[in-house]
């Protein structure tokens, strides 16, 4: 039987660096998380499109074989997907939380977050987008039809888990951010950026308004990134 090598988390003393790209809503998603519990980092940016998509390189492959953003690199460790750094950065940087005490609470926000991170962004992703277009022959107005359709099926169904619940407070879940917040508000950018309908989407528009009244947050925004375009 193997056993698996005994490697300690580098401590909150090592700073860790985001490799990302200002537009990307997973990116964006995790530049709120550092950002709201304080966390020192450094950025190292990946261009989606200049040079044929800087992730396809192969020194970037080399951390990320997907091949997509972000990746987190802490000490000797490097870390995919944007949920999976997101449960580390609140392991290893548990305070401020975002996260819930209990399991409850816990469960809830992270259905939440699978909501947006695994069943609607997937859909509407560059990647995707750019298959459509360039692989498919879909139109112009076709695609915006298709992103639309599944970003809309997602956030109202992310609307009625907020309205329905009694959990729901100034954020997501309570009174403060939580990492449902941190993917919330990128697929809402991402959303206004193709003119999607908000209009029932009362209580996620509310929220997201209270969340880029943070400083911490606003900073996060891709508009705010030295990347930017």
């Amino acid at each position: 039987m193997t056993t698996e090598p005994n490697r300690k988390t580098p401590s909150q003393k090592s700073k860790p660096v985001l490799y990302g790209y200002w537009r990307s809503s997973a990116s964006y998603r995790v530049r709120m998380a550092l950002n709201l519990k304080g966390i020192a980092h450094e950025h190292r940016f990946v261009h989606l499109v200049r040079d044929g998509g800087q992730q396809k390189a192969p020194d970037y492959l080399a951390l990320n074989p997907q091949g997509q953003v972000p990746t987190l690199v802490h000490g000797e460790r490097t870390l995919t997907q944007s949920l999976a750094i997101l449960e580390y950065l609140e392991e290893v940087y548990p305070e401020p939380r975002l996260l819930p005490g209990d399991p409850d609470g816990r469960a809830r926000v992270r259905a939440l977050c699978g909501v947006i991170a695994c069943d609607t962004h997937p859909l509407n992703n560059l990647g995707v987008l750019k298959y459509l277009v360039g692989d498919l022959g879909v139109g112009e107005e076709a695609k915006l039809t298709w992103y639309r359709h599944w970003v809309a099926r997602g956030l109202e169904a992310f609307e009625t888990l907020l309205s329905r619940s009694g959990e729901t407070g100034r954020f997501c879940h309570g009174d403060r951010p939580t990492l449902a917040d941190c993917c919330l508000l990128p697929q809402v950018y991402n959303a206004r950026r193709f003119n999607c309908d908000e209009s029932n989407w009362a209580e996620i528009r509310r929220i997201c308004a209270e969340l880029e009244s943070l400083p911490a947050v606003r900073d996060a925004a891709p508009e705010n990134q030295p990347d930017a375009e």
